[in-house]
């Protein structure tokens, strides 16, 4: 109400301005006329100082030869000529004057009586009007708590299709049937197929899930609605399953159609979690969700399709066959489906004849289509940046690393001191990484400092991979020591730069004892159980399911696995120690060392794989 109250005082501060303004512009600046006497009338006549006499009603206005102007008042039951030949005024003055009678308007003479107690009462009603349509409009809205906010989906140059969405060929049939499902029902119903209920997308942040939700609403042909799942829910209680009802009814009227509820466990994560008991306002908008989909009345042409990337926390109700009859998983892209993201991506920017995209797809693995396009913005701000007409390969390769990294901190001024320190330590990474048969690939190293990292090596699989064996772990948990080992070996003390090395390789042995099973000693099984919250989605503590005994047989387990390889590591490093040093200096003279320069340094240093 105070919003209201505060928008009409400035509508009405607006009005008072305009009308002032008005009449500031229609005001004209005039001499007052002089107030005479019907003696002094007289005098001046005679003095043949008048020259027009003008009688309105009881009124004289008298225009004298300087141009000044008078007033005056005559008797009222006599002439005028009566009246001045009584104050002694000649006959042959009076020839001499213009007479003119001017009859009285009855409009003006009602406006001028009416306009002063009019005009408030106007402006007074003109207020009211906004303060009344105002409330008004505050009454339609608080009765439209109960509608759902949903919008339509208008085709339009350069809707998104499914040529658009790369990779992700499964995903795309899967949609691309219930596509064909609402605009060829007959080829179905004639072999007694069913019209899917609902179809829930799941995969990982930016990999595409509401891309292919806006390729359906380009390729349907149907009417295709799309809301949040957050806007179901408000601070009044059964607002949500209101909401719910107007939107599943608005899609049946416009049947066959496709309704889009996206983040869906927002209001889809499981009931009786502890969060707001039975009665939790969540709860209500998923039951009446529930009943929409699958309940009494199951005559309906309408599709749910839905995403989220927690399906482990949504109500087991809603995952059932009747309701969202179809998952489909959408996966992180492979190496060709990165490359043709890419290529997607690039279009409309200026990129370089000898751009190749397949080295900044090998450069990418476990980027999301999200993180692909950042890559390319990222790239075509660079070459902006530094005035270039082209997208070249530097500029994307240095997106990439900004993505993952960070920025280049070049005006982070290090002593010499520390910046040999860094060279050796991501020397000693690359060596070691260079030396194991089951590590992957060294593609650049750098001592520059990006994000939080003083210097970082960057290691990428040659082939997409989706399994890890123990070899491969013990090869990355030894390449991590690489730099630890490598300040022991040259400056005989360790510096804080491997704290983040020594956390990886030690929670990554111990998992390989808890979770993988790939200890000797205890065997094919895992220990701990983790807990979440389901409201929140965050893990709040394990669970030990083991004895104590068992418990220090796991802790042996993770030290020999953190000895083997820092042994490892360190055998490489000090077997080698004139490469470590050659590897340095080059990082120390250049900084940046990118992998053909490093393939080749290593085929001179003679460091082969073992």
């Amino acid at each position: 109400m105070m919003k209201f109250l505060t928008k009409n005082i400035l509508w009405a501060v607006g009005i008072f301005f305009v009308i002032a303004m008005l009449f500031s512009l229609a005001y004209k600046e005039t001499k007052e006329p002089i107030q005479m006497t019907l003696d002094q009338v007289a005098t001046k006549i005679n003095a043949s100082e008048v020259s027009q006499l003008v009688v309105s009603g009881d009124a004289l206005e008298i225009e004298l030869k300087n141009g000044d102007k008078g007033v005056s008042k005559k008797e009222a039951e006599a002439g005028l000529t009566e009246t001045l030949t009584n104050y002694g005024v000649t006959p042959e003055a009076l020839q001499q004057i213009s007479f003119s009678v001017k009859d009285e308007s009855g409009f003006k003479f009602w406006m001028a009586a009416l306009l002063p107690i009019l005009l408030p009462i106007l402006i007074i009603g003109v207020i009211f009007f906004f303060v009344f349509r105002q409330a008004k409009g505050g009454a339609n809205q608080a009765f439209m708590f109960g509608k759902a906010k949903l919008k339509m989906f208008t085709p339009f140059k350069g809707t998104v299709s499914f040529e658009d969405v790369a990779g992700l060929k499964e995903a795309k049939q899967e949609l691309m049937e219930v596509v064909d499902f609402l605009k060829n029902p007959k080829k179905y119903l004639a072999m007694g197929a069913k019209i899917p209920r609902g179809v829930l997308l799941l995969g990982a942040p930016g990999c595409g899930k509401t891309l292919l939700a806006r390729a359906v609403a380009g390729q349907a042909g149907v009417p295709f609605f799309h809301i949040s799942a957050s806007e179901f829910v408000e601070m009044f209680v059964g607002v949500g399953a209101s909401r719910t009802r107007d939107a599943f009814e608005t899609a049946k009227k416009a049947a066959p159609s496709i309704l889009f509820i996206d983040e869906i466990d927002a209001i889809g994560r499981e009931r009786g979690s502890g969060m707001g008991g039975g009665h939790d306002e969540r709860e209500q908008t998923l039951n009446q969700i529930l009943v929409e989909m699958d309940g009494f009345e199951k005559d309906t042409n309408v599709i749910v399709l839905a995403a989220t990337n927690r399906p482990d926390i949504l109500d087991a109700a809603l995952l059932r066959a009747g309701r969202f009859d179809r998952r489909v998983v959408v996966d992180l892209p492979t190496i060709e489906d990165r490359e043709a993201i890419l290529a997607i991506h690039g279009r409309g920017k200026p990129l370089a004849k000898d751009v190749d995209l397949k080295q900044i797809a090998t450069r990418t693995p476990g980027f999301s289509g999200a993180d692909l396009e950042n890559i390319m913005n990222e790239a075509a701000i660079l070459a902006a940046r530094k005035g270039e007409k082209t997208i070249i390969q530097l500029d994307l390769y240095e997106a990439v690393e900004k993505v993952l990294l960070g920025p280049e901190r070049k005006s982070k001024v290090i002593s010499q001191r520390e910046k040999e320190i860094t060279a050796y330590h991501e020397a000693g990474h690359a060596l070691v990484g260079s030396s194991l048969k089951h590590a992957d690939p060294v593609h650049k190293i750098s001592i520059i400092a990006r994000g939080h990292a003083g210097g970082y090596t960057l290691k990428l699989p040659t082939e997409e991979m989706f399994l890890k064996t123990r070899q491969q772990f013990l090869a990355e948990i030894a390449t991590l020591f690489g730099g630890y080992v490598a300040e022991q070996v040259m400056f005989g003390d360790n510096s804080t730069g491997a704290s983040n090395d020594l956390q990886r390789a030690s929670d990554m042995a111990r998992r390989l004892v808890t979770k993988y099973g790939m200890s000797d000693k205890l065997g094919p099984q895992t220990f701990g159980k983790t807990h979440e919250l389901m409201y929140l989605g965050k893990e709040v503590g394990n669970e030990k399911n083991y004895s104590e005994k068992t418990a220090t047989d796991i802790d042996a387990e993770v030290k020999g696995f953190i000895d083997r390889s820092y042994l490892v590591a360190k055998k490489i490093v000090a077997s080698r120690k004139d490469a470590l040093e050659a590897i340095a200096k080059r990082l120390i003279e250049k900084e940046t060392l990118e992998k053909e320069e490093f393939d080749v340094m290593l085929k001179e240093l003679k460091v082969k794989k073992a």
